[in-house]
């Protein structure tokens, strides 16, 4: 007798490529978007050799034995890229931790899930920020996708991001004598940031997630400023002995002064930034480091549910720091904080960021090209460009007008292989 298994479509979608028939493809839209004009190509074919792209334009060959796929009325884009992600999270953590209440067995588990989901949404690289205490579970999930054991996109990790004993990633509220692992790697001096900052590196971290203020609840609102975590020494000495590893730090920076010493010390993107300041704009520009706003999971998920007094001053600030960023030219890089909010809803961020003042094609242009160099891929991925990598994805309306049609995707494929198709 078999059970009936209620994910069992998705348990099969696990075990193999749903349509790996081919090598060589011909891939015939209505349109390419080509996201560095913003602009389409129409009636272009895409032909797919092995996993690059071979050829790109409306005269480009067929080549024989090659298997046509037709995507008549829908639009082809380079595979979307998420820089903010946490695959082994899930949106019920506020309410039920998984410190607490899930094994890291149990969580990677979860996030094989999460990856699939994601990539079957069209997000075909990440970059996950933070394990958010399972460990090394995301380095395992980025090596079992990278070596063929379970679908998903491309990734980059971060382990457990550094924090300080009371600040953000603690896991608090209970008994002072009860001894429970914590969120992130908590580190209250120098040789300790050293040591725990080696340590990821040597576990397989590609970034160092670095929590330079701390958490919604430590703001003064009154103020509008975060709290500072780390000391300016401590900031730049985070960046200075990753830099010895060739490897780049990403800083949780809500504004004030740690952001601008964390952009002035040389990381590589701040994340959230909802109170940045024009001077810590105008260094971000001269510096060229990238942000990642997040602007969504601010809000709460609930479809119409009304702002608290907190998430509300949270988001106006959000708004009117971004059209100051956008005006600037900051290089703003697509991003969701997605296990915060579900996986596989990764498109939600961009309605967001065309309401706050982006253009369609900056939007996209922020999670395919910039989001490529942000992960310094950009001579990998982030466009359909003849010899990058066969990342593809197509939506059955011109994102260019209509940006929801990012959250319709209908044909996926990932290095060169098709997860999904019409």
């Amino acid at each position: 007798m078999f059970l009936r298994l209620p994910g069992l479509a998705l348990l099969c979608l696990l075990t193999a490529p749903a349509f790996a028939q081919s090598s060589v493809y011909v891939l015939r839209p209505a349109a390419v978007v080509d996201v560095e004009s913003g602009t389409l190509l129409r009636n272009a074919i895409v032909v797919v050799n092995g996993n690059h792209i071979d050829a790109v334009g409306v005269d480009a060959a067929v080549p024989r034995g090659a298997t046509v796929i037709d995507l008549p009325g829908h639009y082809l884009l380079p595979g979307l890229i998420d820089t903010h992600t946490h695959v082994t999270l899930t949106p019920d953590y506020g309410e039920r931790n998984p410190i607490l209440y899930k094994s890291i067995p149990y969580r990677t588990a979860e996030a094989t899930a999460a990856v699939l989901q994601t990539l079957l949404a069209g997000f075909t690289t990440i970059r996950d920020l933070d394990s958010e205490g399972a460990d090394w579970a995301d380095v395992a999930i980025r090596d079992a996708i990278e070596n063929g054991v379970i679908p998903g996109p491309r990734m980059q990790v971060a382990t457990l991001a550094i924090s300080i004993t009371g600040g953000y990633m603690n896991t608090d509220g209970l008994a002072p004598g009860i001894e429970v692992p914590q969120f992130g790697a908590l580190a209250d001096s120098p040789a300790a940031i050293v040591e725990t900052l080696r340590k990821q590196i040597k576990y397989g971290a590609d970034w160092i997630k670095l929590y330079a203020t701390g958490t919604t609840k430590h703001i003064d609102f009154e103020k509008m400023e975060p709290l500072p975590q780390f000391t300016d020494d401590d900031i730049r000495l985070v960046v200075d002995e990753a830099s010895r590893f060739r490897t780049p730090v990403s800083a949780h920076a809500y504004g004030g002064r740690p952001a601008y010493v964390a952009v002035e010390a040389g990381v590589r993107s701040i994340e959230h930034g909802m109170m940045l300041d024009d001077a810590t704009l105008d260094l971000m520009v001269q510096k060229g480091t990238f942000w990642v706003p997040t602007l969504s999971v601010y809000f709460p998920l609930e479809p119409g549910a009304t702002l608290t007094e907190r998430q509300r001053a949270i988001t106006e600030s959000h708004r009117d720091v971004f059209g100051r960023a956008v005006r600037k030219g900051v290089k703003i890089a697509y991003g969701t904080d997605a296990g915060a909010i579900p996986h596989g809803e990764n498109a939600m961020e961009f309605k967001t960021m065309v309401d706050y003042g982006m253009t369609n094609a900056q939007a996209i242009r922020s999670a395919t090209l910039t989001a490529a160099e942000l992960m310094q891929l950009d001579d990998a991925i982030g466009s359909v460009t003849a010899g990058k990598l066969a990342d593809l994805i197509a939506v059955p309306a011109d994102p260019l007008t209509d940006i929801d049609a990012l959250r319709r995707v209908a044909f996926v494929m990932k290095d060169g292989v098709v997860y999904r198709k019409p």
